[in-house]
């Protein structure tokens, strides 16, 4: 989280409760619901570049906090894996420009470049279409909701309000 949503602990709860939203809404497998309770939060604050970009980079921090605990706190690999529609595995640069994107914050997490995250996220609201970040958006949330699951059946932490609990 960047310093304006650490300053104001309201904001940052408001995020964190938009997000714990999003991710009831996919579980009960309501994608468009997800989206919509996130972009209700985006347009709510005077600065939705702002919102937008924090809510990713907070759902990308917790993924990367959940792969560390995944694979041992470091010491076990954990292998990330891009598929196309067929269900073939394809190098990252063939992905979908979202798909990338989601990757390559992702990987910059893990390794604590969280600056290099950022960016990542920053050229995706710069440039991306409508749709390109709403499918960002839904691969942050399905990554957060498949590795808190992968964490509870390992008796790994997970926060509370990813659980949904």
């Amino acid at each position: 989280m960047d310093a304006d949503s650490e300053s104001d602990p309201n904001r940052r709860r408001g995020l964190i409760e938009a997000a714990a939203g999003a991710l009831a809404a996919m579980r009960a497998g309501e994608d468009d619901g997800a989206l919509d309770r996130l972009a209700a939060a985006v347009r709510a604050a005077p600065d939705r570049h702002a919102n937008a970009r924090e809510l990713m980079l907070l759902l990308f921090h917790e993924c990367s906090a959940m792969v560390a605990a995944l694979g041992s706190g470091g010491t076990a690999p954990v292998k990330m894996q891009v598929y196309d529609d067929d269900g073939h595995e394809v190098p990252i640069d063939e992905a979908d420009p979202p798909v990338r994107t989601a990757v390559r914050t992702l990987l910059a997490e893990v390794h604590g470049d969280t600056d290099s995250a950022a960016a990542q996220i920053e050229i995706a609201l710069a440039n991306a279409a409508p749709e390109e970040m709403a499918t960002l958006m839904v691969q942050a949330l399905r990554w957060t909701l498949r590795l808190s699951e992968e964490c509870a059946i390992r008796d790994l932490p997970v926060p509370e309000w990813i659980r949904g609990g």
